[in-house]
């Protein structure tokens, strides 16, 4: 999230937050507004100029300004591309947090909650709902520079997210790598922006001392490891994103999310992504690690 201009020099950043209803942008808002930003939620994207500006001038002390944006802002989306225009020639580089979660997981939070989905409208289906939402929202996403995937988030993690990504923008640190384990069987994880596919290494599950354990533990580790594949693999993904990382860095984007994944998510893609991180991090880059279904039942 490499912030220009003025506002760069200032120390001060603007983030706008949106993303599918239900997937957390109330949340993200309030973890923002620990880190000391100014938010405001559901501000017509007209007005966000005025905000901003007004904000710099009443406190030089605040760090930012966090925009909440949904589907409901109904002048936001025909406006946005000039709003953020006009910010940008005054200084100041929108950055766009998006918060996503799969359809099913969204539809529960609705049926859980007994609210209605903000864009239901004339008998409309929670999931048809969300899924115009989607498609309202395509635009928004692509320009994101941090897409949180909500769906197994904890409220604990998504603080950690954000607060890595935000220290990160304040401190002008290398950019933050995202490793995430998941397993295929359960599909993919929301907003990754590449994905390995490791089910080419032999499976410990297939190992019956190994098939209760998991890639945290040092036995199934030792396993993995050991073949010439695993090791080779490793160091070509870092050779690989050692080439990406500074490409993407140079197109405005702090945080890069990557998915490796096995089959069900619990031994060879827990490993792999540990062994990426050390090496990663060894080669100078500010590496995490988020396992998403390491805890779900065995394959």
């Amino acid at each position: 999230m490499t912030i220009s201009g003025s506002s760069a020099d200032l120390g001060f950043h603007l983030f706008i937050v949106t993303g599918v209803s239900g997937s957390g942008r109330g949340s993200a808002m309030r973890v923002l507004e620990d880190l000391g930003f100014y938010c405001v939620d559901n501000l017509p994207v007209a007005l966000a100029r005025s905000v901003v500006h007004l904000v710099r001038q009443h406190d030089a002390t605040i760090p930012g300004v966090a925009l909440g944006i949904d589907a409901r802002e109904r002048l936001f989306f025909p406006q946005w591309p000039q709003a953020f225009a006009e910010l940008e020639r005054d200084g100041f580089k929108p950055q766009v947090i998006f918060l996503n979660a799969s359809d099913d997981v969204l539809a529960r939070r609705y049926s859980e909650s007994r609210r209605p989905h903000p864009l239901a409208e004339g008998g409309m289906s929670v999931v048809e709902s969300i899924r115009r939402e989607r498609l309202a929202l395509a635009e928004i996403r692509e320009r994101a520079s941090l897409v949180i995937d909500t769906t197994t988030t904890t409220i604990h993690q998504l603080r950690e997210i954000i607060t890595a990504a935000v220290l990160g923008t304040r401190t002008g640190s290398n950019m933050t790598v995202s490793l995430v384990s998941f397993g295929y069987k359960y599909g993919h994880p929301v907003g990754l922006d590449l994905v390995f596919d490791v089910r080419f290494l032999p499976n410990p599950f297939f190992v019956p001392e190994l098939r209760e354990l998991t890639g945290t533990d040092a036995r199934v580790r030792d396993f993995v490891m050991s073949q010439p594949e695993a090791r080779h693999f490793v160091e070509e993904v870092t050779r690989l994103l050692g080439f990406l990382i500074p490409l993407y860095r140079r197109e405005g984007k702090s945080y890069l999310s990557i998915g490796l994944g096995c089959t069900g998510g619990r031994h060879r893609s827990p490993v792999v992504v540990r062994a990426l991180r050390d090496s990663l991090a060894h080669e100078g880059f500010e590496v995490e690690i988020r396992d998403h279904d390491l805890e779900r039942d065995a394959q």
